[in-house]
């Protein structure tokens, strides 16, 4: 399905996003909001609670899937919600599947595992829900699958909010660039790997604020004097970007890029996240160097061909995420094969923006969630020689010079 370009319309973001938000209250039975307390749910908060009022839906259902490796600032800002009559706030400290980019030998860790109880980075909340019906917490999942279970199918065609911006990545703008009509509003994939869709074919998830933009985000709270989290402004004081500033775990991908910022904000739950997470210590040091695939990336040798080198960067992960990495490099080469039959080189082509350079840092740095992509490298060079310097490098390997 094609990806439809960006359009200016002349209402604002925040009339628009209301609006969203009434229309997914018009259309279900029961409404939630995912929430995660950043900055962008913050947002969607208030804006479902505007619309609760107007409905006379209230309580506001919120649930919170707390982290453990987070400001204590998150916890604050939760519990203050909880003490407003219209919003009903589940806090749940539940084991889950997180990721470790810290440590390619160790690439999950498991936040609330009672095994580590000792090693926690804080203390559980008193308020904490620490069990979900169906859920073993043994066997730690994600909570995108675990979500699921929040709404068993007596409650009706279900809804829960999200937080999610199209400028935060390409992931997340194709997410709502394929449909005109509600294209903010998406089936929930299933639940636990392997089950079947149709089982939660009553629930959907709805990103109403999907068009803001940064600064749209911190416009409103200001504007309306919503509640925000704390963190925040220790991010603001030590002169992080606000583009930058995450609220989350920071031992994904990109996230761990600013994992020293917690040293800074924060020296006490930094000690602890030190020894929370295998190689949490060496990437705030060197998440931005060629150890992590920033930077300079490792060279192909003459004798070795693009795809065996590619094949001995993926081994170098923990064989859980392998499969996943390898999935993520096919999707890209299909995708170019899908717009051309040009052949990938090391220079990036002019259309997609696809390179062997690219998959390359893909397979190192092991970005399995498309946080960055080659089409969008393509987009950005399209105005500069590049037709010409892919031209150039292919007639090069022709005539084997």
């Amino acid at each position: 399905m094609p990806i439809r370009k960006k359009q200016s319309v002349s209402e604002d973001v925040f009339t628009l996003a209301v609006d969203r938000v009434r229309h997914i209250f018009d259309l279900f039975d029961h409404v939630a909001v995912s929430f995660s307390g950043g900055k962008d749910s913050t947002v969607v908060l208030n804006v479902a609670l505007q619309v609760a009022r107007e409905r006379n839906r209230l309580p506001l259902r919120v649930f919170h899937f707390d982290e453990e490796a987070i400001p204590i600032e998150v916890e604050e800002y939760v519990q203050r919600l909880s003490q407003t009559q219209e919003i009903a706030v589940e806090h749940y400290c539940i084991p889950l599947d997180c990721r470790n980019a810290c440590d390619p030998e160790e690439p999950h860790w498991y936040c609330w595992e009672l095994a580590k109880k000792d090693l926690w980075c804080r203390p559980m909340p008193a308020e904490a829900i620490t069990q979900i019906a169906g859920y073993d917490n043994n066997v730690p999942r994600s909570i995108p699958e675990i979500a699921a279970l929040l709404f068993p199918p007596e409650l009706g065609r279900c809804c829960m909010l999200l937080g999610i911006r199209a400028d935060e990545s390409i992931t997340r703008y194709r997410a709502v660039a394929q449909r005109t009509d509600d294209n903010y509003i998406v089936q929930h994939a299933g639940g636990f790997a392997g089950t079947s869709v149709l089982k939660y074919k009553h629930l959907f998830k709805a990103y109403p604020i999907y068009d803001w933009n940064i600064d749209d985000v911190w416009t409103a709270p200001a504007l309306f004097q919503w509640d925000y989290c704390k963190y925040y402004d220790l991010l603001e004081m030590t002169k992080i970007s606000r583009s930058k500033q995450r609220l989350a775990p920071p031992f994904g991908e990109e996230p761990f890029q600013r994992l020293g910022d917690f040293a800074k904000t924060n020296p006490e739950l930094w000690t602890k996240m030190v020894n929370r997470v295998s190689g949490a210590n060496t990437a705030a040091l060197y998440s931005k160097t060629a150890l992590y695939g920033f930077g300079d990336v490792p060279q192909k040798p003459h004798d070795t061909g693009w795809k065996e080198f590619l094949e001995q960067q993926i081994q170098t992960h923990d064989k859980a995420i392998q499969s996943q990495i390898k999935k993520r490099i096919n999707a890209e080469i299909r995708t170019h094969f899908n717009k051309t039959a040009d052949p990938i080189l090391e220079t990036a082509h002019p259309l997609t923006g696809l390179s062997w350079h690219f998959l390359l840092v893909i397979a190192v740095r092991s970005d399995t969630k498309g946080r960055k992509a080659a089409s969008v490298e393509g987009e950005k060079a399209r105005g500069a020689n590049v037709r010409k310097k892919y031209n150039a490098a292919l007639r090069a390997i022709e005539t084997g010079q």
